[in-house]
């Protein structure tokens, strides 16, 4: 884990600190942040640890909060100082959202990683031609250099799951995402294999879940459960939800609850891992040879 040398992780710490500050002084959330001359969402993402905040607020939330422990103000303090720093990914900023920063500080910290996906091959498991296609297909105007740099920024945070110890992952993949030809067939039957390279890895788990299992607790869209052993830190569980131009964190024990059953159902309802793996082995092969799709296998 990156622990300390995580931006993301100071931010968190921080926030669990400063809410756990003003619950201690009787203050709701609402009452501090009106006292703050603030919004009550500014508050609520300095908590959260979705924003940095300057040494200044933490100063004026601790006089607010009657904080008395000078070490404890100095600590807070450095993390805010320290809060603000980048992690490696602040070079690609000039062409990654904002709110993706969050995620790419959350990620590294997982002890375990559920991905389910409806269309496509996730992020960490991407590779390079198949990145640039999705990227190339997306909506917003970019020109080649602004692509050459998104895809280089999700090639580097591929490290993590190759690396010597990567989190416990599990995948869970629609069939159609095995299907649909992202960049073309050649693209796709190297994707594939990229999949089952990384199904290699004793941590790391890939199912498919075949047409034939009809309704599922997975058609209402994808998602990522992301679960931490620092509890401290994070709620123990997080959802996180992705769409064209925002993400969503879910930290609420019951909503995580609904998404941790759901991925149970999926999991369960997809085919064996050495079934899966068949699978994708047999519609690479298809792919490398230009064979007609067969839908029919087990």
């Amino acid at each position: 884990m990156a622990g300390a040398n995580n931006p993301t992780v100071r931010r968190r710490r921080l926030g669990v600190e400063l809410r756990r500050l003003r619950e201690n002084a009787g203050m709701t959330g609402e009452e501090a942040a009106e006292r703050m001359s603030w919004s009550g969402s500014k508050l609520s993402r300095i908590e959260r640890g979705l924003v940095a905040t300057n040494s200044d607020d933490v100063r004026d939330l601790l006089e607010l909060y009657g904080v008395t422990d000078e070490a404890l103000g100095r600590t807070l303090v450095t993390l805010a100082r320290e809060s603000r720093r980048r992690g490696w990914w602040h070079v690609y900023g000039d062409v990654m959202p904002d709110r993706f920063e969050v995620y790419l500080g959350l990620e590294p910290e997982a002890s375990t990683l559920r991905f389910y996906q409806s269309q496509i091959v996730p992020g960490l498991f991407q590779t390079e031609e198949y990145a640039r296609a999705l990227l190339e297909a997306h909506p917003s105007p970019a020109d080649a250099g602004e692509i050459d740099r998104r895809t280089e920024l999700r090639i580097r945070r591929r490290e993590l799951i190759f690396q010597d110890n990567p989190p416990d992952t599990w995948v869970v993949l629609d069939e159609s995402v095995l299907r649909r030809h992202i960049g073309g067939p050649d693209v796709m039957a190297d994707q594939l294999q990229h999949l089952l390279e990384a199904d290699n890895k004793p941590q790391i788990t890939i199912q498919i879940l075949p047409f034939e299992r009809g309704a599922n607790s997975g058609l209402n869209g994808s998602f990522d459960i992301l679960e931490f052993t620092e509890s401290d830190i994070y709620a123990p569980r997080l959802v996180h939800l992705e769409n064209l131009t925002s993400s969503l964190y879910i930290e609420k024990a019951k909503e995580v609850h609904f998404y941790t059953v759901a991925f149970e159902h999926l999991r369960t309802a997809a085919l064996h891992p050495d079934s899966s793996r068949r699978l994708i082995s047999d519609v690479e092969r298809r792919l490398r040879r230009q064979e007609p799709p067969g839908i029919d296998e087990p």
